[in-house]
């Protein structure tokens, strides 16, 4: 695939942003060694920019980082590609709205998805930034694009950003990888305290209009007018 100078200022720029989200998830106890990966969708461009596979987090550059297609094939970079990127790729190419997806084996998050339990939307939290419970996903094993089929059947039609893939951990979409990074911050935060909420009794469910009421506040009234 031939890579024209325009496109390769733009590579540049995501390779820089992803490298530094990276940061996020070990800043945030999100992930352990080199486990978990971030990936950014290349605008105006079918590719990626992922992490490297078996790269440790402090060792992570913006040259380092990985560009392949939407088909998961290395494009560009020296080391071989995260073993999630088939999963990434698959996204991409099925939920064209998605930006960034990130992967975790946090634990709380994944201690849910060790049982297949969603986690129910019984903090205003998960309302604002899920728009319900957060979903879990099927078992599929890692190498093709098996979880990327997962992660699209589970999300499309959901409000919900994450994804508890069954025994295995969280995937966050986003507009940008920014905003999967959050998703998957917030997603550890609210798993956590819903398990320690259930260990003092049983956690109130938060009512479906208001659920709607929040969440349409939280994505549409919340934080700062961009000026246009």
């Amino acid at each position: 695939m031939t890579i024209t100078e325009a496109v390769r200022g733009t590579i540049a720029g995501v390779r820089a942003s992803v490298a530094a989200l990276h940061a996020e998830l070990p800043r945030n106890e999100l992930v352990v060694w080199t486990a978990g990966n971030v990936s950014a969708r290349v605008p105006d461009a079918d590719l990626l920019v992922i992490k490297p596979s078996g790269v440790r987090y402090e060792e992570i550059t913006p040259d380092n980082m990985v560009v392949t297609d939407l088909d998961g094939r290395l494009v560009e970079g020296e080391f071989a590609p995260s073993s999630d990127t088939a999963a990434h790729a698959y996204v991409y190419k099925h939920m064209p709205h998605v930006g960034g997806v990130v992967h975790t084996h946090s634990t709380y998050a994944t201690a849910w998805s060790a049982r297949a339990e969603p986690i129910p939307c019984v903090l205003t939290m998960i309302a604002d930034e899920f728009g319900g419970d957060i979903p879990v996903g099927p078992f599929a094993l890692i190498g093709d694009d098996s979880i990327g089929r997962g992660i699209v059947e589970t999300l499309s039609g959901s409000r919900s950003p994450a994804v508890l893939m069954r025994n295995h951990g969280v995937f966050t979409i986003g507009r940008d990888a920014k905003a999967a990074v959050k998703a998957a911050v917030m997603c550890e935060d609210v798993a956590r305290t819903v398990h320690i909420a259930r260990q003092l009794g049983t956690p109130l469910q938060i009512e479906q209009s208001d659920i709607d009421a929040l969440y349409a506040r939280y994505q549409n009234v919340y934080g700062q007018e961009i000026p246009k």
